[in-house]
């Protein structure tokens, strides 16, 4: 995935983001999550999003897997920010992540893991 320069890109500890007609995009960095960066990320995106919930889609990265302190903060958030989340992944990666951040419960938004980004920018359309 090549970040775009013809639109404004945020730079974020987590995550480079940018839209993509009405799509926040993220590309996932590799540091390990935590409640402390997690926390600056929600305000990163508040403050790109205008403070609306938008649809996102992320282009995951591996990292290390978060303590449970972190997931559960992380599962929280996710609805205050996001209208529904598209992963773009290995096959295999996003679902291992949705598993370590759901523990068998299902996620608080409308998750869907996809290996081609226009399916799943078709599919987070719906949510703008």
């Amino acid at each position: 995935m090549e970040i775009p320069t013809d639109r404004q890109i945020y730079e974020g500890e987590i995550a480079t983001y940018w839209f993509d007609e009405g799509i926040l995009v993220s590309l996932s960095k590799s540091p390990k999550r935590t409640v402390a960066n997690i926390t600056g990320n929600v305000a990163l995106v508040k403050s790109i999003s205008g403070n609306k919930r938008v649809p996102l889609l992320i282009y995951l990265s591996g990292s290390p897997v978060p303590d449970k302190e972190t997931r559960k903060f992380a599962s929280e958030q996710l609805p205050i920010i996001y209208s529904a989340m598209a992963m773009i992944s290995k096959p295999g990666l996003s679902k291992f992540i949705m598993n370590i951040l759901f523990n068998l419960k299902p996620p608080p938004i409308p998750m869907k893991s996809f290996t081609n980004d226009e399916t799943a920018k078709e599919w987070l359309r719906q949510y703008v």
